[in-house]
């Protein structure tokens, strides 16, 4: 016997899988969410969770925990069942055409269908060349509190746009910021790039950090120019590394999908070519994809509604307008 029988599973509880658990519900559908973390929100809650995300329609800027307490009230509406703090591991095909997934806890649901919006999948920090044994003591992956930094200097690792970003938002509480990238060239938003480089923030390139250095906690780093090797020291009570994350499928990669470079192929219906599951968000690949979060949330209304159909052919594909709803 199964634990619990639902119509839809969404598999991710990061903004774009609340999503589809609301629209889901929003289509009558009875839903549950599984999710690794323990708590909803994916990378975003447990990433950025003070970082202004602005690629939401309607919302010029949004600080990502706000914008995860919104998607969540909204899920919430239609009770979703939280499978939180597990993964999907395997899935069954039953004789009636209902899929049993099985979760890394030992729970089994038996759906109609399954939207996969896991994001990167399982994701891990890269770790900085050096230092790596100050991690706790004044090195951190992510920043999850902003004021813990006032009054610090800061050494943040990096080029990417959630380094430039952490250097824009620490920049006014930081004692000092340095910004610190092994290229010349950013692979950050432009613009983002632009205002740092207006900013009190200094910004050193191309270089790496060779060491770090302190007593209990670190207190210097030791930066090693990536062209000539000449070495630069600067004080640093706080060190933030974003370098990017290394991500993991995990069991997906068991289920028969077609994966490309750690991505699901998908068809313009969403679906992953596996009957009953489809897919939404940055998992997701097919040509002219953009990985933003504005587009998974389109995404994820299309799997829900062409999966309402597969489930159920009589329904329409077309939901209705929201605004006729009582």
């Amino acid at each position: 016997m199964s634990d619990l029988e639902v119509d839809m599973v969404v598999v991710g509880a990061g903004p774009v899988g609340l999503y589809a658990a609301y629209y889901a519900g929003f289509r009558g559908m009875s839903i549950a969410v599984v999710d690794s973390l323990p708590e909803p929100g994916g990378q975003v809650a447990a990433l950025y969770p003070e970082k202004l995300i602005h690629d939401v329609a309607g919302l010029p800027g949004v600080r990502g925990r706000d914008l995860v307490k919104s998607l969540l009230r909204q899920a919430e509406s239609y009770a979703p069942r939280w499978l939180l703090g597990q993964s999907a591991s395997t899935i069954e095909r039953l004789g009636d055409g209902r899929i049993r997934l099985h979760t890394t806890t030992g729970t089994e649901v038996v759906t109609r269908s399954i939207v996969l919006a896991a994001g990167i999948g399982t994701f891990r920090p890269r770790p900085l060349p050096a230092g790596g044994e100050y991690l706790g003591r004044g090195v951190d992956y992510f920043v999850t509190d902003p004021d813990a930094y006032a009054g610090h200097d800061v050494l943040i690792v990096g080029g990417g746009d959630s380094a430039v970003d952490w250097a824009l938002a620490l920049e006014p509480i930081a004692r000092t910021v340095t910004l610190v990238h092994r290229r010349e060239r950013f692979t950050a938003h432009e613009a983002s790039v632009a205002e740092l480089r207006r900013s009190r923030a200094t910004v050193r390139t191309p270089y790496v950090v060779h060491a770090l250095s302190g007593d209990r906690e670190v207190s210097r780093a030791i930066l090693r120019g990536t062209a000539a090797g000449e070495l630069h020291e600067v004080d640093c009570s706080r060190v933030v590394a974003a370098l990017g994350f290394t991500a993991d499928l995990g069991p997906l990669t068991g289920w028969g999908l077609r994966i490309v470079d750690r991505h699901i192929v998908v068809d313009s219906t969403m679906a992953t070519g596996v009957p009953g599951v489809y897919a939404a968000g940055d998992v997701t690949e097919y040509p002219g994809k953009v990985r933003l979060i504005s587009v998974g949330f389109g995404e994820a209304a299309l799997a829900v509604n062409n999966a309402a159909v597969a489930g159920d052919p009589s329904a329409q594909l077309f939901p209705g307008h929201s605004t006729a709803t009582a």
